[in-house]
């Protein structure tokens, strides 16, 4: 990312056909993964309240729950690579765990047994998560790191865009028999395992005289405060952006048809997925605080529309500017973390980042869920929005982030 004390001209990002092969593979081995768990997770809130009889507030819950404790878990696995200066085996381990959850979706019969099986699931998520983006941080050249995460979470978003688009499809094909569609998703699951197995080669790690623990008090004085502003603005986007059942919710609400309501999923990852890599380039040149900010005001923009009318094509609208905000921000925040992390610390980085996030999600989709089941669904997207405001108005008051020294 661009210092804001250098030249305006930048030098030029490298090239697409550049990108360490560490990290397409991370890539593609994300989007296969993703579209096993989204094809279930889009289906998801819809089969919990037509089938095993939950409400908004349950659905909240158990999505709040899932994904804080996927962010929660990371700070250990990234702490634990750090340690260790391996990261490729806890990333298997965190893809083959989700990947064995899969089948017990199909198999639930009771909204506890998809609780467990969607805790288990985002474990192995939490487990791969810090691991995975210290490799991506680990294999690029600092100067590159902005266009190779929104490379990782182009192909992302590309599988998060494939999950639902199949749902929708399989739903048609299999007359809405949601268990059916559920079984599909084992496969894509066990081909991204495999590939990460067989196709990623670890970086050396760079030999140091002695291990040491990450956490302890020298170390994390290391983590300067350029980098817990990177954490409270990550706080500050999951708070004003709760789980994306409520995306699905909202358009069943506005009358879409129930086989066809994922849709919108679909329209949010395809914005993310065709944004990611453009604005992860622009981020290796510009002012990462004007970036942040033209994030932060189409997120508010999104939640507005959607708080504002049950039109199905606005409800679209807004998943699409969701979809948008993503691209701005993900590979961002994502290069910010590394940029403001030691070497020897950036699984732990990402790990505190992620713990952070985590406790936010938790919050933010159960208050979500609590504002839906009881004033109703513009008052969740109204909230969202709020929070929204707050960050862009607490953007402003940061000084120092694009003048740091970034680690290398």
């Amino acid at each position: 990312m661009r210092q804001t004390d250098q030249p305006l001209v930048a030098a030029p990002t490298p090239p697409l056909r550049t990108v360490p092969r560490t990290v397409w593979v991370l890539g593609f081995v994300s989007l296969l993964m993703d579209v096993s768990s989204e094809l279930i997770h889009s289906l998801l809130p819809l089969f919990l309240v037509t089938t095993l009889g939950a409400t908004a507030l349950e659905v909240g819950v158990i999505e709040g729950l899932a994904t804080s404790t996927a962010l929660i878990i990371k700070v250990f696995s990234g702490v634990l690579s750090d340690y260790l200066g391996k990261r490729k085996g806890l990333a298997l381990l965190g893809y083959g765990l989700a990947a064995l959850t899969k089948p017990f979706f199909a198999l639930a019969t009771t909204i506890d047994t998809v609780l467990a099986a969607r805790l288990v699931d985002r474990i192995g998520k939490g487990i791969r998560g810090a691991p995975r983006d210290a490799l991506v941080a680990d294999a690029t050249p600092a100067d590159a790191r902005g266009a190779a995460f929104g490379l990782r979470h182009a192909l992302d978003a590309t599988g998060a865009m494939l999950g639902p688009l199949l749902g929708v499809g399989f739903m048609f094909l299999w007359a809405d028999h949601f268990r059916t569609v559920f079984w599909i998703a084992t496969l894509p699951a066990l081909a991204s395992v495999t590939l990460l197995a067989l196709g990623l080669r670890e970086p050396s790690a760079k030999k140091t005289a002695r291990r040491t623990n990450p956490i302890r008090g020298e170390n994390l004085k290391r983590l300067a405060r350029p980098y817990w502003w990177v954490v409270g603005i990550g706080v500050t986007f999951t708070l004003a952006r709760f789980s994306e059942a409520f995306l699905i919710l909202k358009a069943q609400q506005s009358s879409v048809a129930l086989t066809f309501a994922p849709l919108v999923v679909v329209v949010m990852s395809l914005a993310f997925s065709l944004s990611a890599y453009p604005f992860g380039k622009l981020s290796d040149r510009i002012d990462d605080k004007r970036l942040l900010a033209a994030g932060f005001t189409t997120l508010v923009v999104a939640d507005l529309v959607l708080a504002t009318t049950d039109d199905w094509r606005f409800v679209f609208f807004g998943a699409l500017l969701w979809g948008v905000h993503l691209g701005m921000t993900q590979g961002l925040l994502g290069a910010m973390v590394a940029q403001f992390a030691p070497v020897d610390l950036r699984g732990t980085a990402y790990g505190f980042f992620n713990l952070a996030c985590g406790i936010a999600a938790l919050f933010a989709s159960v208050l979500a869920g609590l504002l839906w089941s009881t004033f109703g669904a513009s008052y969740t997207f109204f909230a969202g929005s709020a929070f929204g405001v707050i960050a862009l108005i607490g953007i402003t008051g940061i000084s120092g982030l694009g003048r740091a020294k970034p680690y290398v």
